[in-house]
């Protein structure tokens, strides 16, 4: 589970540069859930960069969506998603 973590931070870094980036495996929280059966995990993530400068929050999450890519459809069940400018930080 941590290289999922790993390869998220890794997308999310080369992509927003961010001031602050937490990742966090959530799935052990959602064991026997019925989406988490297929393998895939529950995220957690809060990320402060400036690149959501003169964004709203719909436009933020898909910016985080785009960055992960094909990990959206292999990897992630679930994601929590804390998008941040430094100045809301």
């Amino acid at each position: 589970m941590t290289d999922r973590v790993e390869a998220i931070e890794e997308r999310l870094r080369s992509a927003f540069s961010p001031k602050e980036l937490l990742v966090k495996d959530q799935s052990h929280l959602h064991a026997g859930h019925a989406g988490a059966r297929d393998g895939r995990g529950h995220f957690d993530v809060k990320i402060v960069s400036e690149a959501f400068d003169g964004t709203g929050r719909l436009q933020r999450h898909r910016m985080v969506f785009d960055a992960l890519g094909e990990m959206m459809d292999t990897d992630i069940h679930a994601l929590r998603v804390r998008a941040l400018t430094p100045e809301e930080h």
